[in-house]
Formats: C-alpha cells, structure tokens, sequence
C-alpha cells in the first residue's frame, strides 16, 4: 500500500487501517484524524506536521518514526512502540500513551499536558522544555531521561520521584534517576 492509496481510501471514508503495512510511507502534512492504526507498522515513517488527532495506534509500531510537528490530541498509543521517533514539537495533549515504549524518543518541546504516560518505558526519552503539566507519570521508567526545562506542573508523580530522593536504577521500573539538576525542572 502506498501513501496515495491511503489517502484515497480516507478521502472515501475508510478509518481502519488495522495491522497495515506503512514502513517508511510518507505521510507529511495529511489529514488522517480520527483513523485507526491499531497494530500497524509505521516504523520510519515520516508523519511530520499530519493531523493524526483522535487515531487510534495501540499496539503500533513507530521506531524511528518522525512526528515532529504532528497533532495527536487525544489520541490512543497506548503500548506503542515509539523506540528511537522524533517527536518535536508534538501535540499529545490528552493522549494516551500508557505502557507506550519511548526509550531514546525526543520529546523536546513536546505538549504533554493532561496526557497519560502511566507505565510508559521512558528511560533515555528527551523531555527537555517539554509540557508535561497535569500529565499522569506514575510508574513508569524515567530513568536518564532528559528533564531538563520539563514543566511537571500538577503532574502525576509519586513522592520519591517528586523529591528526587530516590536515584535508585536497579531494576524497578518505579524509580526516578534526574539526568539534570532536578532545580530547573518545574513542580508545583
């Protein structure tokens, strides 16, 4: 399947593209809001600046993806794979990326607000100046990730992850490890 093939079909009504195989298609700047992706590869494709609000992407495979730019406002990833995906400047507010894969992602300047990470694997995952305010991070790996000018204001987190007391990196994924001064990271 291609990419014009893809776009006709959503052109004609069809949403579900369930388990589709769209490996390194492109897809910039198109309007597939409200489509279902459920289980589909998309691993290296490029959806930079795409309306993918309101899709569906459980289960779906985005390595190495790029979504800079994109509107996933309230979108469905949960356990999405998002290994290594550029994801700059994306809208995620209200989204929902619960047990999602983010390890190596880059989520600069991201819009997370409102958005549940909830046992998300985000260990190595550029966070930095991002908006993660009111987002709900309870367990879930943040190890080494990029915190850095992160605004956590109202967010989900428990009280050793909110204190930086605990820098534990064993194996629990519960734990926090700050890759910066937690100082310039925002709580309230």
């Amino acid at each position: 399947m291609d990419s014009q093939k893809i776009l006709n079909l959503y052109a004609a009504g069809e949403r579900t593209f369930n388990r589709a195989n769209l490996h390194q298609m492109n897809l910039s700047a198109t309007n597939l809001s409200g489509a279902d992706f459920t289980e589909a590869d998309l691993s290296g494709a490029n959806l930079t600046q795409a309306n993918l609000s309101g899709c569906n992407f459980s289960q779906a495979n985005l390595t190495d993806a790029d979504l800079s730019g994109a509107n996933l406002k309230g979108a469905n990833l949960s356990e999405v794979n998002l290994i290594g995906a550029e994801l700059i400047k994306v809208n995620l507010e209200d989204s929902n990326l619960s047990r999602a894969d983010l390890r190596a992602a880059n989520l600069e300047i991201a819009n997370l607000v409102g958005a549940n990470l909830s046992e998300a694997e985000m260990s190595g995952a550029n966070f930095r100046n991002a908006n993660l305010s009111r987002a709900n991070l309870t367990a879930c790996n943040i190890s080494e990730a990029e915190l850095n000018g992160a605004d956590l204001t109202g967010a989900m987190l428990t009280e050793p992850e909110k204190t930086g007391e605990v820098l534990h990196m064993g194996l629990s994924h519960k734990w926090v490890t700050w890759a910066s001064s937690y100082s310039q990271v925002v709580f309230s």
